[in-house]
């Protein structure tokens, strides 16, 4: 019997094996984030009306047309000698044309999104903190959060290394503009 010579992994490199080969429950939705493996129960209602309101004005109102994607797998540079984040969006914009999710595999690369939506639900402080960590290392130029606990939503963009640099935050019921590709007020008075 021959013996195999094996080269010693990392332990980003097994804590990425151990979460590649996760088989959640149905409904339930895991993510690797800044190297914590989280595992989501399926949101409410609230929670999904939101994304809705959210996706059918983007479709309707948008100067650039827009597919969406709801829980679309992202992969994304990692910090701090971590695995690459795996994070799951609430949702997920490119523009139309690009075609992005044509052929993409379950986790794909965040190059062309324009948009991610995150709505808080069972770890608000992750989608304020954690997520926008991420998203803003990919690269990703804008960022929205409906924070249902704050009664608000922020708009995040002009991603720099681990952050945002520019925010800009209103209350339910107040428009929020989104920039381009967007060029549109974002109504949240459904929200309240």
């Amino acid at each position: 019997m021959a013996a195999v010579a094996h080269e010693p992994i990392t332990p980003a490199e097994g804590l990425l094996d151990i979460f590649l080969s996760l088989d959640t429950p149905e409904g339930f939705r895991a993510e690797l984030v800044e190297g914590e493996i989280v595992v989501t129960p399926p949101p409410d209602g609230d929670h999904e009306d939101c994304i809705s309101q959210i996706a059918k004005q983007v479709i309707r109102r948008s100067r650039t047309d827009m597919d969406f994607s709801g829980n679309k797998g992202l992969k994304l540079k990692s910090g701090d000698g971590c695995p690459k984040d795996h994070v799951i969006p609430d949702g997920t914009f490119a523009p139309a044309a690009l075609r992005l999710y044509r052929g993409a595999d379950s986790w794909m690369p965040c190059e062309g999104v324009a948009l991610v939506l995150e709505v808080t639900s069972t770890r608000p402080r992750a989608d304020r903190e954690t997520k926008r960590r991420c998203y803003a290392r990919g690269g990703i130029p804008l960022y929205l959060l409906v924070d249902r606990e704050a009664a608000s939503m922020t708009l995040f963009s002009a991603p720099e290394n681990d952050d945002y640099r520019e925010l800009c935050t209103r209350p339910f019921g107040k428009p929020l503009t989104l920039p381009e590709p967007f060029a549109f007020d974002l109504e949240t008075g459904d929200f309240l």
